[in-house]
């Protein structure tokens, strides 16, 4: 859900702000004054390619839910934008000045003309370019951060604007509640309610390109997904997904062939569901019935891969 030819981080906003990078496993301390922003992880458990329009996007049909899981976006006033990076996976972000957080904060603030800064504290606890929201997630909590700091209107159409120009991802992460998104991901429709289920989530370690598993997409142009139901249980939506694809899921197990090896240690799994690719990867999901198993999951996946990235959520 990128730009095919970004991704999680952007190239070029003309707003500079210090980036200071720390690797901290512990979350630190909010400020008296600080607006604190979930960056909820996003998991596509559907995802069709339906078709690549002449600007350069692929269009997209989508279902996606998000995670309790994510990073934090910390805001506290100050007299320009500045970022600190925190978390254990702040030196994977690289040092810049031009990522999506930075741009978000510039560019809301343009378009309001707000003379007021903000210190940013991005606590990366998402790895870095793995399909589940990330850098869009992040861009997305700060803007909803910086509207209440800085007492905007927080359902204006411009801020679903600038969401939009940041990225395909940042819309749905601005909602970042169940959603059935299309068109490049730009056109939103939320969906009633998902059952409770417990989700395993695993990356392996393996940052994927997103530009990559689109160029290795054999087929762009596929048949949406069909109309989605109301689901009883985990159970009903596990039987429905079945029924649908991550259309970018096997050009990127050709580009990363351990993605294979994460979706058969989940299929193996005692009470999976269903197991699948996220977004263009490389992290994975299997779906469960309740929370407790996906802990007893995680826990098995844990001892034979301890080098993963492996954790148990709910559905949010």
């Amino acid at each position: 859900m990128k730009r095919p030819n970004g991704g999680f981080y952007g190239r070029h906003f003309r707003e500079s702000a210090p980036i200071i990078p720390r690797n901290c496993d512990n979350p630190q301390p909010l400020a008296a004054s600080a607006i604190r922003e979930d960056a909820r992880a996003k998991i596509n458990l559907a995802l069709h390619v339906t078709g690549r329009p002449t600007d350069g996007y692929h269009e997209l049909d989508t279902l996606a839910a998000f995670s309790p899981l994510g990073d934090v976006v910390e805001a506290t006033p100050a007299p320009d934008l500045s970022l600190t990076v925190t978390g254990p996976f702040a030196s994977d972000l690289g040092l810049s000045d031009d990522n999506l957080v930075i741009r978000a904060a510039g560019a809301l603030r343009e378009a309001f003309s707000v003379a007021e800064g903000a210190h940013l504290r991005l606590e990366k606890n998402l790895p870095v370019a793995s399909g589940i929201g990330g850098g869009s997630a992040d861009a997305a909590a700060t803007l909803r951060g910086l509207a209440r700091l800085w007492k905007l209107v927080p359902h204006s159409p411009r801020i679903a604007e600038i969401a939009a120009r940041l990225g395909a991802d940042v819309p749905m992460c601005l909602a970042s509640r169940p959603l059935h998104a299309s068109g490049i991901g730009e056109v939103l429709a939320p969906v009633a309610s998902l059952p409770i289920a417990g989700v395993l989530l695993i990356n392996p370690r393996v940052a994927v390109a997103t530009p990559a598993i689109f160029k290795a997409l054999k087929s762009r142009e596929n048949p949406p997904l069909s109309d989605i139901p109301a689901f009883a249980d985990a159970r009903a939506l596990a039987a429905w997904l079945s029924t649908t694809r991550n259309d970018l899921q096997q050009p990127a197990i050709e580009t990363a062939p351990v993605i294979a090896e994460v979706l058969s240690a989940l299929e193996a799994l005692p009470g999976t569901l269903l197991a699948r690719m996220s977004g263009s990867g490389a992290t994975c999901f299997a779906l469960f019935e309740r929370r407790n198993e996906t802990e007893t999951a995680a826990a098995l996946v844990s001892a034979s891969h301890p080098d993963w990235w492996i954790r148990a959520t709910t559905l949010g």
